[in-house]
């Protein structure tokens, strides 16, 4: 059976932290999402449904606790799995 195509949810959990926390007024949620999923299209509809506009091109995403450098990978969720939202951190 072709699998390619379907789209099974998962409920992950998405942990926010610095400037994304501030924006998204919690620092986690839980978000329901396709379990295979380009961290691209992840991160955008993150940025979406949590107003992150504003800080949209300087954030980075781990997948449970993996810095995702290449937002053309493809992720593998699963129920419970941890998405960190992070915004560069500013220093002096």
């Amino acid at each position: 059976m072709n699998m390619e195509g379907s789209s099974l949810l998962v409920n992950i959990n998405v942990l926010f932290f610095a400037k994304s926390r501030e924006l998204a007024k919690t620092s986690r949620a839980e978000f329901t999402v396709e379990s295979v999923i380009k961290a691209g299209n992840l991160l955008n509809q993150l940025i979406d449904s949590f107003n992150l506009n504003t800080i949209s091109n300087n954030l980075i995403i781990a997948h449970n606790e993996n810095y995702i450098e290449n937002l053309d990978t493809e992720i593998h969720l699963h129920k419970g799995d941890e998405i960190a939202v992070i915004p560069p951190i500013s220093g002096g």
